[in-house]
């Protein structure tokens, strides 16, 4: 009777065990995302697939329906600089017309090992600096592609951990129509080896997703750190060393006619931002007087947002809300934008401006009333003079530690 439990229990051990598909490397620079897409299909449920080796990746991977996925990977993933094929090949992905190399889908996904996913971007920063063909709405195109390394969509119950990514075309991770997603110990850096700029390279955005946590990551980039991209809720982004940054970005927003944007229950926390542009910013389209428009004129709202224990060093915005962003200024005198932001909260922002802006270190300029924003323990100075504090149409300055001027 003990032989035979003895069995069973190891004919159950057995049954739950998880398949592992380790794929080899071809070599010789021939293309091996077809072995890791089939790996994927082979190890698509209670599987691992093991990545640990040197692949070069000239073609899409589509690895959708994954049900409780472990990828170890300890190698590298290499994509091809091949424009003309990756631009109809990648996957497009609607908002602003971004595409991917990488479309990684489905529940209970975790994504680790310590290796790491190279883009090969120089040689698409370098046509786009030449071409600026950047597709309608200000993102990429089909016509001239740069894919994002790494987009987790339409999938639940991810965690992506100890993961380098380096020269990404375009965005570096892309959280889009997802939920349950979590990042730590990521590093990234997008720097170029030519006087083109790394155009783009956002560390991460987030689209249509909640509960999304980013944690415990260095981004050494020429764009946002990490951006709240329309319909982002219940997000936490804490522990980050940001270099040469936009700044950590709630939007653009209301960019498109007819479409509503929210972003909404965000926490800032313990980040610091070195030789950037901006620091914690919002930045929201003007509104628009064409119903079609692509160019601002959306609706929604920005509510509910801390940045808390945020240290800057030579940025040139610390604290910006932009509700005319890319908007004419006279367009948006005349059509203010229709996305209202309220419930705004900057607690121990610290450190110094860059002096590009002159003495001003904080600029909250809204197009149409903001409501509830609050400052406490702000320490922010400038090289150029004694701290200037700019606000327009905040609906009370009465919360806000520092004494408020009007915008020359």
């Amino acid at each position: 009777m003990l032989a035979n439990f003895v069995a069973l229990v190891l004919l159950s051990a057995l049954a739950v065990a998880r398949r592992t598909c380790k794929v080899s490397a071809i070599g010789g620079g021939e293309d091996d995302g077809p072995a890791i897409n089939a790996a994927f299909e082979r190890c698509s449920k209670n599987a691992k697939v093991v990545l640990d080796k040197y692949y070069v990746v000239d073609t899409l991977l589509l690895t959708k329906d994954l049900d409780d996925v472990e990828v170890e990977l300890s190698g590298t993933v290499q994509y091809t600089p091949d424009i003309a094929k990756w631009s109809p090949q990648s996957l497009f992905l609607t908002y602003q017309n971004a595409t991917t190399f990488w479309f990684l889908s489905g529940n209970n996904i975790h994504l680790y090992g310590g290796g790491t996913i190279d883009g090969n971007g120089q040689v698409w920063w370098d046509t786009f600096n030449n071409s600026h063909n950047a597709g309608t709405a200000g993102g990429s195109s089909t016509t001239f592609a740069r894919p994002i390394p790494l987009t987790v969509g339409n999938a639940s119950n991810v965690v992506v951990e100890n993961i380098r990514q380096i020269g990404s075309p375009f965005w570096n991770n892309f959280v889009y129509q997802s939920t349950n997603v979590t990042y730590k110990q990521i590093s990234i850096r997008s720097q170029s080896y030519s006087s083109s700029p790394t155009a783009n390279s956002d560390g991460w955005d987030i689209y249509r997703s909640s509960h999304v946590t980013i944690q415990d990551s260095v981004v050494i980039n020429d764009d946002d750190c990490v951006s709240f991209k329309p319909n982002s809720t219940d997000i936490i982004v804490a522990n980050m060393f940001c270099n040469g940054s936009h700044g950590v970005s709630v939007g653009s927003l209301g960019q498109y006619a007819g479409e509503m944007d929210i972003v909404a229950n965000v926490s800032v926390t313990n980040i610091t931002m070195l030789n950037a542009q901006n620091g914690a910013r919002i930045k929201v389209f003007g509104g628009n007087p064409s119903p079609v428009s692509t160019a601002g004129g959306g609706t929604g709202f920005v509510r509910n947002i801390t940045f808390k224990d945020f240290h800057m060093v030579n940025v040139d915005n610390p604290i910006l809300i932009d509700q005319c962003y890319s908007t004419p200024a006279d367009v948006c005198a005349q059509f203010p934008s229709n996305l209202s932001i309220s419930d705004v909260h900057y607690i121990n922002v610290t450190g110094t401006s860059s002096g590009k802006e002159g003495a001003v270190v904080v600029d909250l300029e809204c197009s149409d009333t903001c409501q509830d924003i609050t400052a406490e323990d702000t320490h922010l100075s400038s090289p150029s003079g004694n701290a200037t504090f700019v606000c327009k149409n905040i609906a009370s300055t009465t919360q806000l530690d520092f004494n408020c001027t009007l915008p020359e």
